[in-house]
């Protein structure tokens, strides 16, 4: 089967695999739809400590099952997204239902050949049925919709709250877009992207850019001084780890999407003269994932301008460098 492969540092390449044959318990699935995340940028770099070459990268994707070896009530011809997470089932995590922060998870698409591909395997119980209302485009945006959601069930956005969201990729604006429906009055969003910060604008942000404003004076300017009720880090700068805490207001939370490169200095004494929380999240439940599809089903939420750019895989090459410009991307899929 065609497909597009890490090769090493800098290079993702068209190229070929053998197609994958379903264990017991797993279907066969054809891909739709894929889309480049970040976490598939950071292998890109040689920055993600496990992911080996060669390897089919892709950890957010649709399809169409095309064979079932097993018992999971699902049957070929299912439109299906599939929660990519891989979880042990045994350490304390999985022990108490918590089995996105197992102490062994791997990832389709990391650990194992993922959606840059024609056909993919993945278990039958990490499937999610997709509603005959949604898109394949759209479905393949369940996973990062999933982080959001995540994110802002384990925040403490209520009703009223003024939310500053630092950095415009597809993961905060999709943050912004969840805090929106959970009852944030009002989103706040920088970064140094003019096109990035145009969707912000598009979908009803108070956009900063980074680059022509003070951020912190700005968000303070736009809060009365008191500064905003939370603040989500989502760019993973040095920068943004120490506006972060600035901008917080006194008794306020900042919570970290990011997976920094390097650990930032975080300004801990500030934090602890105003009791500023910091919470963290990694990935999504299940729930999370279901809460995703079904908010994309029912119209809560219109996800289309995120999507910049659709490709083929004989592409793949120059998806990942468009990728590298933020001035001209912000979610591309990969249609096999």
């Amino acid at each position: 089967m065609r497909a597009g492969l890490f090769l090493e540092v800098g290079r993702v390449l068209p190229g070929e695999l053998d197609k994958p044959v379903p264990g017991e318990g797993e279907a066969l699935i054809k891909i739709s739809y894929a889309g480049i995340c970040g976490t598939d940028m950071m292998i890109y770099a040689g920055k993600h400590p496990r992911a080996k070459a060669p390897l089919a990268l892709g950890h957010e994707f649709c399809g169409m099952i095309e064979q079932v070896n097993g018992q999971g009530g699902f049957a070929a011809g299912d439109r299906v997204v599939v929660e990519p997470t891989l979880s042990c089932g045994t350490c304390d995590a999985c022990r108490a239902g918590q089995n996105h922060v197992c102490r062994t998870l791997k990832l389709i698409g990391i650990d194992k050949h993922g959606g840059f591909a024609e056909y993919v395997t993945a278990p039958l119980h990490r499937l999610h049925r997709v509603p005959e209302e949604l898109s394949d485009e759209l479905a393949a945006l369940t996973e990062p919709l999933a982080c959001a959601v995540h994110t802002v069930r384990r925040s403490r956005v209520k009703v009223g709250d003024t939310v500053a969201v630092l950095g415009a990729g597809p993961i905060g604006l999709l943050v912004g877009l969840v805090a929106k429906l959970a009852g944030a009055q009002r989103i706040i969003i920088s970064d140094i992207s003019p096109y990035r910060l145009s969707v912000a604008k598009q979908l009803g942000f108070t956009a900063l850019n980074a680059k022509e404003t003070n951020v912190v004076e700005s968000v303070k300017a736009l809060t009365e001084g008191k500064g905003a009720d939370v603040v989500f880090e989502v760019a993973g700068t040095p920068a943004t780890a120490k506006q972060m805490v600035e901008i917080a207001k006194i008794q306020g939370e900042i919570f970290v999407v990011s997976v920094f490169k390097e650990p930032p200095a975080v300004d801990l004494a500030n934090m602890h003269y105003r009791e500023i929380s910091l919470t963290t999240s990694r990935c999504y439940s299940g729930g999370d994932f279901s809460a995703a599809m079904q908010m994309m089903a029912a119209n809560m939420l219109d996800l289309s301008p995120l999507i910049s750019h659709r490709i083929g895989l004989h592409d793949i090459a120059e998806g990942f460098e468009l990728m590298k410009n933020t001035e001209q991307s912000l979610k591309i899929l990969i249609r096999p």
